[in-house]
C-alpha cells in the first residue's frame, strides 16, 4: 500500500461519513455541467455506494429534475404560468425586503431571473419560517419551490412557496479538532490538498503544497486581505471559486462602489457585506466607474472593516483578494510587480493596507498527477469547517500569547504578521487549544517565518514604490521562549 492510500483509509477510518472516494474521471463529469466542487461533492455523498463508486447515470437523472441551468429557465416558466404546475428545483437564491411594499422579493443569479423588479416574490409565510436564511448576509442554496400567480389583483409573478435550505449536514468543529490529533503535520498537510482535490503526489516539495494552502487563509482568518501574482494554469480561480459558496469571485469587467460596499438607489449591502472574501481575479483587467469613489470607500474598510457610504455604515468580515498573471520575468520581489495594476492599487496607503503577498510561481501548473484520487474529506464539509473556523476567537489569542512583538513596531505590520499566523495556525494546527499545546519550532516554521515573509513582500513593494515614505523591512517579531 502506497503512503497515499494509506492516508486515504486513515482519512476514511477518522472521518467516517465526511469522506467521500474522489476520482478524476468522476470529477470531469461534474466539471462539464458546471457544478461546483461543493455541491459535486454532496451529490457523491448522496450517491455513492459503500466503496465510493457512483452511477453516473441516475446523478445525470437527479440533475436533469432538480439543476437547471439558464437554458432551462425558459421552460419552468411556461410549466408554471401555462400549465399552473408548482415546480421544485436546488438553485441558489437571494432574498432582500421591498421597503415600498414590506414584500420580500428574491432572485435566481444562475438562471438569470427575474429581469425586473417584482417578477418574483416570496411568500409570506416562507419567509417568516426561513427568516434567518434567507435575509442573511449570504446568497442562500436550497431546494425552491415556484408557482405562478396573480395576488391582490396585482400583475403576475413567480412566487415562491416552499424552501429548504441545502445544509447537508451539521458541522461539529470539536470533532474536527480532536480528529486532527490522529495525524501528524505531513499528513495533515496533504489531507488539506485531497480536501481540496489535489493529489499530493503531484507537489514537488513541501513549499509547493504550503503556498498553495496559503490561498485558504482568507476563507478562515476575517478580513485578511492578501495580493497573489501567478502565472497562468495555477488554479488561482478554481479555488477562490469552487471550493466555497461563502466567496466571490469578480473575473475582470468593472465593479462599482455600490456593489463592492454598498447600493444607495437599491439600498442593499455590498459584496463585503455578504460573503467572507471577495476576490478581484484578473485584476490588471478590472475598471472601476470612479477611481477616486472606490479608494476612499476601499481605504476606510481594509483598515477597520467599515466605511461610510453617504449617511449608511457598512460593516463587514470578508477579506479582499487580489489576483493576477505575471511574466516570468517580473517575479521577482525586488522588481516592481505591481506595475500592471489598475493606478487605484498603485498607492501606497491602499497597498500598505494589504497585508501578505503570495508568490503564485511556487505553485505548480496544474497537470493530471495533480488531482486527488482516493478517500478524502468532501469539499462541502470542510467549506463549512472554514467558515465556521472564522468564529474561533481561541486561535487569535494564542497567537498574542506566542509572540514577542517590539514596542516600536509598525501597527500594520504587527495586525497582519498576526492575522496571517492566525490563519495558518487555524488551517494546520486546528487542534491547538493552549500555549502548552503548541510545537514553538513548529509554529515558528510553519506559521510565523511564512507571515513575515509574505509581509515582508508587500513592504518591498511599498518601498519600490514610494521609497522615502515606506522601509522594507518587518518588525523583528520572535516566538517567546
Amino acid at each position: 500500500m502506497t503512503v497515499n492510500e494509506k492516508l486515504s483509509e486513515k482519512v476514511k477510518t477518522y472521518f467516517s461519513d465526511m469522506a467521500i472516494y474522489k476520482n478524476p474521471q468522476q470529477n470531469s463529469f461534474f466539471s462539464a455541467k458546471s457544478i461546483p466542487s461543493f455541491l459535486r461533492d454532496w451529490m457523491i455523498m448522496r450517491f455513492a455506494d459503500e466503496d465510493g463508486r457512483v452511477d453516473l447515470e441516475e446523478v445525470s437523472e437527479f440533475i436533469r429534475n432538480y439543476l437547471p441551468g439558464p437554458n432551462d429557465w425558459e421552460k419552468l416558466k411556461g410549466m408554471m404560468i401555462k400549465e399552473g404546475q408548482r415546480v421544485r428545483f436546488l438553485a441558489k437564491v437571494r432574498v432582500e425586503i421591498d421597503v415600498k411594499t414590506g414584500e420580500g422579493l428574491f432572485s435566481l443569479p444562475g438562471l438569470g431571473f427575474p429581469s425586473r423588479k417584482y417578477e418574483a416574490i416570496v411568500s409570506s409565510h416562507v419567509l417568516r419560517k426561513y427568516k434567518d436564511e434567507l435575509l442573511g448576509e449570504n446568497e442562500a442554496w436550497g431546494v425552491i419551490e415556484c408557482e405562478y400567480g396573480q395576488m391582490n389583483g396585482k400583475e403576475g409573478a413567480i412566487y415562491m412557496t416552499d424552501f429548504r435550505p441545502f445544509r447537508p449536514y451539521k458541522v461539529d468543529v470539536g470533532f474536527f479538532q480532536e480528529v486532527r490529533k490522529e495525524f501528524t503535520l505531513e499528513e495533515w498537510i496533504d489531507v488539506l490538498l485531497q480536501a481540496i482535490d489535489y493529489n499530493p503526489a503531484g507537489f514537488l516539495n513541501e513549499k509547493q503544497k504550503l503556498t498553495l494552502l496559503s490561498r485558504l487563509l482568507p476563507f478562515v482568518e476575517k478580513r485578511l486581505n492578501m495580493i497573489e501574482l501567478a502565472p497562468k494554469g495555477t488554479g488561482k480561480s478554481y479555488i477562490m471559486s469552487q471550493i466555497s459558496k461563502y466567496g466571490w469571485l469578480v473575473s475582470g469587467g468593472s465593479i462599482s462602489r455600490a456593489k463592492l460596499f454598498y447600493d444607495m438607489q437599491r439600498r442593499t449591502p455590498g459584496l463585503v457585506a455578504r460573503y467572507d472574501f471577495v476576490v478581484l481575479d484578473e485584476v490588471q483587467t478590472i475598471s472601476f466607474p470612479d477611481v477616486s469613489e472606490i479608494a476612499g470607500a476601499l481605504k476606510g474598510y481594509l483598515e477597520s472593516g467599515e466605511c461610510r457610504i453617504g449617511s449608511e455604515r457598512v460593516t463587514g468580515s470578508a477579506g479582499l483578494v487580489l489576483m493576477g498573471n505575471i511574466a516570468e520575468e517580473r517575479m521577482d520581489e525586488n522588481k516592481n510587480m505591481f506595475v500592471e495594476l489598475p493606478e487605484l492599487f498603485k498607492e501606497g496607503a491602499l497597498l500598505d493596507r494589504f497585508h501578505g503577498f503570495i508568490k503564485g510561481w511556487d505553485v505548480p501548473r496544474m497537470r493530471e498527477n495533480m488531482k486527488a484520487e482516493g478517500w478524502a474529506l468532501n469539499v462541502e464539509y470542510f467549506s463549512e469547517i472554514m467558515h465556521a473556523l472564522r468564529e474561533e476567537l481561541i486561535y487569535p489569542g494564542l497567537v498574542d500569547a506566542l509572540l514577542d512583538v517590539p514596542r516600536s513596531a509598525d501597527h500594520r505590520d504587527t495586525t497582519a504578521i498576526k492575522r496571517i499566523c492566525s490563519g495558518f495556525l487555524k488551517l494546520l494546527f486546528p487542534h491547538v487549544r493552549k500555549v502548552e499545546d503548541i510545537n514553538k519550532e513548529e509554529f515558528e516554521k510553519y506559521c510565523l517565518a511564512p507571515a513575515k515573509e509574505m509581509r515582508r513582500i508587500i513592504k518591498r513593494q511599498l518601498h519600490l514604490l514610494e521609497p522615502s515614505e515606506y522601509l522594507d523591512t518587518v518588525p523583528d517579531i520572535k516566538v517567546l521562549t
